[in-house]
């Protein structure tokens, strides 16, 4: 008996149902994208392992996929009779590995195509990206990002822009969310007023998991990376700050009286002042236990969460100065956020968001019932699908049964049919599948008909 097939943990195959539904959030998205002035591009699935290694801090080097080298990769490598360490070997035998994500990859093209493309540069992107996780409930192996970035500009504009962005995917999607800002400034002031301020990524890490392991943890984490139990206690009040986003700022103002700090702070209020003028629809907030644990963000950090439904980050993002730097293109600063279409899939699907019908749904389907009412519907199958109406026609002249049978599991609202009567009298019968009515009409107003239907 022959294996029955399957494919790696943490990917899917995706049936054409879920990938109508999918594509719905990728148009919806790329289509706030273009109204914004960005433009798409594309890179690799495999880059360098150069490119990717040291990025993302040591717990993102890890989670990459790295790609044997091609041909006989053992031959060069020593063994000196001594037990073979993974890392040491890996070097000799990959140098290259599946994107981790789309930024560190756009760092990487915008030094290549410096000279082709103009500052500030906006892109979109809108690719999948592999990570060596232990696949869980809303967590894969695979999975597509949907990003969006400027790069060359230090203005605080551009981070206005990707808040307003959020709010018309996430009003276009139907999804109630709230967005969570801070900035890692104003981190790197926390750090320096605790006198931790070498311990900066430690407590981003930790700080990071506060929602997924509880502040136990967090702390028990904090005083195994070495800090003392003053420092931790320090902390504590900065995390759980009570008021509004105003009220916060007001508080830490005099807590955090180093430079980095207040620079933070009126990133924040410049940030938040613009926000009040675009009156969006979304909710805003500043979360101070907000970190990112991405080792290259330098200023405003983005996360948008569900609010009625319970799913990790939908979208996150952040300001980053000097990502290109790492390939010979310094102090340009970049920002950006990106859309976990995944995540974005399983809040609509379990809050039943998905429109019923979708513009790549076939919305006609026409009858078989021989050679010469095949003949008879393709000139009228032409015209529908000219008018821009989704339609088809049974390929075979198989029992009606079965062809209602197929119109119905494939959910198309409208049937249309011409047998040897309505051959004879240039008619069809039309039937409407949801409301289970039908009606004959002209066959020159076939057209008009469906066009004034519901679908």
């Amino acid at each position: 008996m022959a294996q029955k097939p399957n494919i790696p943990k943490g990917t899917r195959d995706f049936l054409p149902e879920v990938m109508v539904r999918r594509n719905y959030i990728f148009d919806t998205i790329k289509s706030v994208f273009k109204r914004f002035g960005f433009q798409p591009i594309e890179t690799p699935s495999m880059e360098n392992l150069s490119t990717l290694l040291g990025k993302y801090g040591d717990e993102g080097d890890k989670l990459l996929f790295r790609v044997l080298n091609s041909g006989d990769f053992m031959s060069g490598v020593e063994q000196n009779g001594e037990p073979l360490e993974s890392l040491k070997l890996a070097s000799k035998i990959s140098e290259k590995g599946l994107r981790y994500d789309l930024t560190v990859p756009f760092a990487r093209f915008v030094t290549m195509y410096r000279d082709q493309i103009a500052f500030p540069f906006k892109r979109y992107q809108i690719q999948p990206v592999w990570r060596a996780d232990r696949p869980q409930k809303g967590r894969y192996r695979e999975f597509c990002q949907c990003d969006v970035d400027i790069i060359g500009s230090n203005s605080l504009l551009n981070e206005a822009e990707l808040v307003q962005i959020v709010d018309e995917v996430f009003s276009a999607l139907k999804i109630n969310v709230v967005l969570k800002i801070n900035n890692r400034k104003v981190l790197a002031g926390i750090a320096e007023y605790i006198g931790k301020s070498d311990a900066l990524v430690d407590i981003t890490i930790a700080i990071d998991k506060l929602d997924k392991i509880g502040i136990e943890a967090v702390n028990a984490e904090l005083a195994e990376k070495g800090l003392e139990a003053e420092a931790i206690a320090k902390l504590q009040p900065i995390l759980f700050m009570k008021g509004d986003t105003r009220e916060k700022l007001t508080q830490l103002k005099p807590l955090l009286d180093n430079e980095v700090g207040q620079k933070g702070i009126e990133e924040l209020e410049t940030l938040f002042g613009y926000i009040d003028d675009m009156e969006l629809g979304i909710d805003t907030e500043l979360d101070l236990t907000l970190a990112r644990g991405l080792n290259y963000y330098t200023g405003a950090i983005f996360e948008v969460k569900a609010k009625d439904f319970a799913i990790g980050s939908i979208s996150g993002g952040g300001r980053y100065d000097n990502l290109t730097g790492i390939f010979g293109l310094p102090n340009v600063s970049g920002v950006g956020i990106s859309f976990g279409a995944d995540r974005i899939y399983d809040v609509l699907d379990g809050l039943n968001l998905f429109p019923e019908t979708m513009s790549e749904s076939t919305q006609v389907i026409f009858l078989n019932f021989g050679k010469d009412e095949e003949r008879y519907c393709l000139k009228y199958l032409n015209q529908v699908r000219k008018h821009g109406i989704n339609a088809e026609i049974y390929p075979d002249a198989a029992k009606i049964q079965k062809q209602m049978k197929y119109a119905d599991q494939r959910h198309i609202p409208i049937v249309v049919i011409a047998g040897e009567q309505e051959v004879a009298e240039q008619k069809f019968t039309v039937k409407f599948m949801k409301e289970g009515t039908q009606t004959v009409v002209e066959a020159n107003k076939l057209v008009e008909t469906i066009n004034n239907s519901t679908i």
